[in-house]
């Protein structure tokens, strides 16, 4: 006269490790790592495993902890490539290989600016150094000018630098 239902989810543990891993991929690598994190501090096995997992899973570096990768030169290679391509298109076409064109002169106008900047403002900095230099030497000559006697003369004993003997 009784009956029972399951109210549990079937899976067993499997089930609830599945979800587990989707509910840290929502949070992304930072979710992975809390976690890891928290595993080492409450209970090191499980700090342990997580970390194992992240590692040999291919967690850490994958795509599916919710970050997408930067896009690497392989990536770039790829898409440039993509860009070239013709559609079909001959007034689109012209328009983009103009665009792109006028966009490398500009971008190669900025280097070339941005390297006559780097150049005076080195230039600058040079000859800063180069003035601060003569001019505390101009003052270290002018110090040494102006210093009628030096000790021994004033004294009349032989220097720190004579041997015993010696004037």
């Amino acid at each position: 006269m009784y009956s029972t239902t399951h109210t549990a989810r079937s899976g067993g543990i499997r089930n609830a490790l599945s979800r587990a891993e989707s509910w840290l991929d929502q949070y992304g690598r930072k979710g992975w790592i809390a976690a890891m994190v928290l595993g080492f501090i409450f209970v090191w096995p499980v700090g342990l495993a997580i970390l194992a997992y992240m590692i040999w899973g291919k967690q850490m570096f994958a795509r599916s902890c919710g970050h997408r990768r930067h896009m690497s030169d392989a990536n770039l290679g790829r898409h440039a490539w993509h860009a070239a391509q013709a559609t079909g298109n001959t007034a689109f076409d012209s328009y983009k290989a103009e665009a792109l064109r006028r966009l490398e002169e500009e971008q190669a106008a900025f280097e070339a600016f941005l390297q006559r900047l780097r150049t005076s403002k080195d230039k600058s900095e040079f000859d800063t150094f180069m003035e601060d230099r003569a001019r505390s030497t101009a003052m270290q000559d002018a110090s040494d000018a102006a210093e009628p006697e030096t000790e021994a003369k004033k004294t009349g004993k032989p220097t720190t630098d004579s041997r015993p003997g010696e004037y």
